[in-house]
This record gives C-alpha cells, sequence and structure tokens, in this order.
C-alpha cells in the first residue's frame, strides 16, 4: 500500500505488541502463551508479507486463514476443563487494562481512512463506536478495581457492552473486504487487512481483545 506512511505501520505495530505484553501480563507471564501469540504473529506475518491475503476471489476467502484459527482455540479454550481453568486464571484487572489498546487502534483506523485504505464506516466519524470502550477503561477501572463502587455487576454490564461495539466493528469490516462476501464500501473497500502489519488487526489484536472480554465475563458470571 504505497499510498499508506510508514509511520502508521510502526505505530501498529507497537499496538500489537502492547495488546500481546498485556495479555501475556494477564496469564501471569506464561512462556506458552506468550511462545504461542509471537509464533502465530509470526506465522501471520509471513503469509501476509507474501501476499496470500491480496487474493480476494476465492471461495472459501483466504481472509478466513486470519480469523478462524484464532476463533476455533477460543471455543477449545471453553471447550476443555483445562481451557476453562486457564480462562479463570487470567487476571481480571489486566484483562480489563487491555481494552486500553482500542484507543491508539481506531486513530490507526482513521490513519487508514485518511489514506484510503479503509472505508468511513470502520472509523469513529463512520460506524465505529468501539473508541468508546477504550476511553471509558481508566474510569472502569478505577471505580471497579480502586474504590469497588459501583461493583463488578456493573464490570459485567460494561463487558456486555464493549463485546457488541466490538462485534459491531468486526462485522462491518469483514463486509467491507473484496470478494465474494463484501456487502459495504465498494468505492473504497477495506484493504488495510490484506497487508502486513494491519492484517495483525483481525489475526491478533481482535482475538485478543474478544478473549478478554469472553474470559472476564465467564469469570464474573461465575463469581456472581
Amino acid at each position: 500500500m504505497e499510498t499508506v506512511p510508514a509511520s502508521l505501520g510502526f505505530a501498529f505495530g507497537l499496538i500489537v505488541l502492547i495488546a500481546i505484553a498485556l495479555f501475556w501480563r494477564a496469564a501471569h507471564y506464561s512462556r506458552l502463551t506468550l511462545g504461542l501469540l509471537l509464533g502465530w504473529v509470526a506465522l501471520q506475518s509471513m503469509v501476509a508479507l507474501r501476499g496470500f491475503y491480496t487474493v480476494t476471489n476465492t471461495v472459501p476467502p483466504h481472509a478466513l486463514a486470519m480469523v478462524g484459527p484464532p476463533v476455533l482455540l477460543i471455543g477449545l479454550l471453553f471447550a476443555t476443563a483445562r481451557g476453562r481453568r486457564y480462562l479463570d486464571g487470567l487476571n481480571l484487572q489486566t484483562l480489563t487494562l487491555l481494552h486500553v489498546v482500542r484507543i491508539p487502534v481506531e486513530l490507526v483506523l482513521f490513519g487508514l481512512f485518511v489514506h484510503q485504505a479503509v472505508p468511513e464506516l470502520m472509523t469513529f466519524e463512520g460506524r465505529n463506536f468501539d473508541i468508546l470502550s477504550g476511553l471509558s477503561v481508566p474510569v472502569v477501572y478505577y471505580l471497579v478495581f480502586k474504590k469497588q463502587v459501583p461493583g463488578r455487576p456493573w464490570l459485567l454490564a460494561w463487558n456486555f457492552i464493549c463485546l457488541g461495539l466490538l462485534l459491531n466493528i468486526v462485522a462491518n469490516a469483514l463486509l467491507s473486504v473484496p470478494g465474494p462476501f463484501q456487502r459495504f464500501s465498494f468505492e473504497q473497500p477495506n484493504v488495510a487487512i490484506l497487508h502486513f502489519p494491519f492484517s495483525l488487526l483481525p489475526a491478533v489484536v481482535v482475538p485478543l481483545v474478544l478473549l478478554a472480554h469472553l474470559a472476564a465475563i465467564r469469570q464474573l458470571l461465575r463469581r456472581g
């Protein structure tokens, strides 16, 4: 993507590393967790750099290789006893803090829109209100974990609301990718995620944010 400045790619690379570091911290610095995440980043980076995702006329679409394995792994974590123990052992405070990465993600998406690499609907000027999730993190963290007001039921509600915001932008983003399933933004499609490093948004950052919500919701429901 010649129209996108290198600074946006560098900034997004830092976002990926921050998201990984926060989840690694939530997993109590598990070597296995870090190894899997870094291995997945390396694999996805190599695939994207070879142009695999820029081929958009296949059924099933190549982009399925970004999101399919993480979704399957998340399902496996919830479906197995060992996986559920892993989820219940994640640090709830750090899982909450992880969502602060959604602020710089939204800023990068807006920059990509300015450089015609994603549609407007993927920004906070369009249908994407996910930045509200990131902006609310400091308030939620302070009230729930420091002041313990209004308490964990409110944290549960916040997780459900922010999960809905996440699913909204994910659906709009996937339906804006060039290919047989595109439904939106034909004049300016979502081409950024077909290229490195922005391919790591659906492959790494979004699954980590999704898992952080689901693990937190599971812990809060069990404690409630």
